[in-house]
């Protein structure tokens, strides 16, 4: 991904984590500031974030703060979302920076809210509970080999404003994200580059035919969904890997998240939790 410009000679390019590292280890230990605990690194680039925040977010409200997170964290956790390396990702991935200064005061609210083009950023409630069920491993898939970046290779389909993108970047090794609508691709990029995270690829293209050239991958998890999960994708899922979709649901007419485990022998479904996402579109705008 492009970077903001480099920081003076005397200043160290620094960057945003790629992975949770040391995080199972760690765990059980509260910190006091995780943004300075993990994010300091990479203070130039911070402060300019800062900087195009305190231009946009109404002065005082404390948004770009650690406690105001953690709240939204406890709230997962009243909503049944109880994975530890998923609430941790939460912590630290500041949600106000990517959506819209008008919206700014609901950011930490378990609520979806409009990015434009007819697009949503989703609950946080519905991420975290994708992102856990992804990290509970089907019997039949290996463990992960790397425990920092426990979802491996990972293709996300809708990349909207770069949010679950930015999680997904610290639960995992790589990520390729596929965006259809241009100007959200556009807008997406700006937000992940403020933090300077390394290893998230955006890809403007059809999210229906995944994205071949990286293939396979470990994990796809998509954030629209149709009446179908395209061949693409299933193609593209390596053997042990997982994907999760939210799918048409024939009984009710509304829409339910659905897991797929492929193992050497085929896929395996399963249905989990109702969700509402915006439909599944081909084509490019």
């Amino acid at each position: 991904m492009s970077r903001d410009p480099s920081p003076p000679p005397a200043a160290k390019k620094r960057r945003f984590p790629a992975s949770l590292e040391g995080l199972s280890a760690t765990m059980d230990k509260r910190v006091d500031d995780p943004k300075q605990a993990l994010l300091r690194p990479q203070k130039p680039v911070q402060q300019a974030a800062a900087d195009r925040q305190r231009r946009t977010v109404p002065a005082g409200v404390g948004f770009d703060s650690d406690a105001i997170r953690r709240r939204m964290v406890e709230r997962l956790v009243k909503e049944g979302v109880q994975h530890p390396v998923v609430l941790r990702a939460f912590e630290l991935v500041p949600r106000h920076m990517f959506i819209d200064s008008a919206l700014v005061t609901q950011a930490y609210e378990d609520t979806s809210l409009p990015i434009g083009h007819g697009q949503t950023i989703s609950k946080p409630s519905v991420v975290g509970r994708m992102l856990a069920l992804l990290l509970a491993r089907s019997p039949a898939a290996a463990p992960p080999s790397d425990h920092q970046a426990p979802l491996g290779r990972v293709l996300e389909i809708g990349t909207g404003c770069g949010y679950q993108a930015a999680l997904l970047s610290l639960l995992s090794r790589s990520v390729i994200s596929v965006e259809r609508i241009k100007p959200l691709h556009d807008k997406a990029r700006q937000h992940l580059d403020s933090l300077q995270i390394a290893n998230v690829r955006l890809v403007w293209g059809d999210g229906r035919l995944g994205h071949a050239p990286n293939a396979p991958y470990d994990v796809i998890i998509a954030a629209a969904g149709g009446d179908d999960i395209p061949s693409h994708w299933l193609d593209q899922l390596a053997v042990g890997g997982c994907l999760i979709a939210p799918m048409h649901s024939p009984r009710d007419g509304g829409q339910v998240l659905v897991r797929v485990d492929r193992s050497e022998t085929g896929f395996h479904r399963t249905i989990h939790d109702a969700v509402h996402f915006v439909p599944l579109k081909s084509g490019l705008e």
